[in-house]
């Protein structure tokens, strides 16, 4: 989502709406871990999207086991440092040829182009995958203001926060933005809701099963058929 339109104001407004009608009777599911067939993925990418797409994966693999065992602030930077990097930010209409798309991380590294959405999946199962624990990671709705300090102007966006602990300030990854902010010094951005792999997050609070949400199914179906075991 990198420019103002009705359409992104229009989609926001929806969820939120669909995802209050469930509120009451959500189920809450528990974190899971990723993990991957790597021949299969590789395969998948290459048949799809040729060498260029297998070697994108290649170098995505390849930096999760550098950043195996280091500390969680160094996956957060490389991970972000990675995707801002490897994808070119665009809009689905231009990337998928559809108005609203939830691309796997094999799809963006195929396409090598992503918009919000797909910048943050990419970033959250690629630190999950490394051991960061599911509940320290939010996919966080925004409204992001566009034009300066003091412009009115804003678009939907979508950031990843990751949480040291329940109750701190988030670090925000964001596609753009190079470097990685606490929350608390992104004044551009206005929270609307977060979930996770274990629920939906409206102030704060736990509401819902992200299972609720029909792009975030059908992304784990697309996954799991492409070689991953979320």
């Amino acid at each position: 989502m990198r420019a103002a339109s009705v359409f992104h104001q229009t989609r926001l407004y929806f969820v939120l709406l669909a995802i209050g009608m469930v509120l009451a009777t959500a189920a809450y599911l528990p974190a899971t871990a990723l993990q991957f067939d790597a021949a299969r993925i590789q395969q998948t990418a290459k048949a799809r999207y040729g060498q260029r797409g297998a070697q994108a994966v290649s170098q995505w693999m390849a930096m999760l086991s550098q950043q195996r065992s280091q500390p969680e602030s160094q996956q957060l930077r490389a991970v972000n440092d990675f995707w801002n990097t490897i994808a070119l930010g665009g809009e689905d209409i231009n990337i998928w040829g559809k108005a609203d798309y939830w691309a796997t991380p094999l799809e963006t590294l195929g396409k090598r182009a992503a918009d919000c959405e797909d910048y943050v999946i990419a970033k959250y199962f690629s630190l999950v995958h490394l051991g960061v624990p599911a509940e320290k990671l939010r996919l966080i709705y925004v409204r992001a203001r566009v034009g300066g300090m003091g412009s009115s102007s804003s678009i939907a966006h979508m950031v990843l926060g990751y949480y040291s602990s329940p109750d701190a300030d988030p670090l925000v990854l964001d596609n753009l933005m190079g470097s990685i902010a606490p929350a608390s010094q992104r004044r551009d951005l206005t929270p609307v809701f977060s979930f996770n792999a274990q629920g939906i997050y409206v102030a704060g609070a736990a509401t819902a099963s992200p299972d609720r949400i029909g792009h975030w199914r059908n992304l784990l179906i697309k996954m799991q058929k492409e070689g991953f075991q979320p």
